[in-house]
């Protein structure tokens, strides 16, 4: 099939609403960023729906998905989300509690909820990564992709990444498809955990970084490789590049120097 007709199968598909809806995901995704922390962000009435309600919408999104999942008994994954959004909810209580341990500015758990685009994206992207274990992989990226135009901080839906997950400043962060991270793990602004090489052929393969447990990454350090691996309870310093693993309990820092002269 050539070039052009695939466009224009992709153009009818989009005519007929055959993909889900961006925004239509977008409105779900605030709401239920609302309805799960509507104590913290204190408008208790705006999120009021049930969860009813919230099935209705979320089957809605399924029904133009149904060309994508594959697993799974369709008819009832709406009301399997709302069971998994307990997990969900518990893991970002967590990454809300390791935001405010780690961060002498935090004043207050409410305060990293309802102010932190780091904790936002974090909690998007738990969301957005059931979605892709039900294979709603459309649906998955478009989550993650409004969470990135929301907070300049770029997470893929398959990342696998652990509990008590801390992002401080986050713009312009990028975590690769691939990426596996371990439990209590810091990041900085500007951080990549990216792919050595790009090439449609590697589609498959590993192709981004593990980072362990306990591991803090400072601001613009870059991390790439599927088989590079910083071991637990490292620290890596800003503007770091890494291109290959290190063992657990490491520092690794770029040696600079700042030389001031009186005029």
């Amino acid at each position: 099939m050539n070039t052009l007709l695939k466009l224009k199968i992709e153009e009818i598909r989009h005519a007929n609403g055959l993909y889900p809806n961006q925004y239509s995901i977008h409105s779900f995704i605030k709401d239920i960023y609302g309805f799960l922390f509507k104590d913290s962000i204190g408008d208790n009435d705006s999120f009021s729906e049930t969860i009813s309600s919230y099935e209705n919408r979320f089957n809605e999104i399924i029904k133009k998905e149904d060309a994508y999942i594959m697993a799974g008994d369709k008819d009832k994954l709406a009301k399997t989300f709302f069971i998994d959004l307990i997990t969900i909810a518990d893991q970002c209580h967590k990454d809300a509690l390791a935001i405010l341990a780690m961060d002498p500015a935090a004043e207050s758990f409410d305060e990293v909820i309802s102010t932190y685009p780091g904790f936002y994206a974090i909690a998007v992207y738990r969301i957005a990564h059931c979605w892709w274990l039900y294979d709603m992989k459309f649906s998955a990226r478009i989550a993650t992709e409004y969470a990135h135009s929301q907070t300049g901080i770029d997470i893929h839906p398959a990342a696998i990444i652990g509990n008590s997950f801390a992002i401080d400043h986050g713009t312009g962060i990028v975590i690769g498809e691939t990426t596996i991270i371990g439990d209590n793990v810091k990041l900085y602004q500007g951080v990549t955990l990216g792919a050595l090489q790009v090439s449609k052929s590697l589609k498959t393969q590993k192709r981004h970084p593990t980072i362990g447990n306990f591991v803090t990454i400072y601001a613009n350090a870059t991390i790439l490789g599927g088989d590079t691996i910083i071991g637990a309870g490292s620290t890596i310093g800003g503007n770091v590049w890494l291109t290959r693993s290190i063992p657990p309990c490491s520092i690794v820092y770029q040696k600079r120097e700042t030389i001031v002269k009186e005029k």
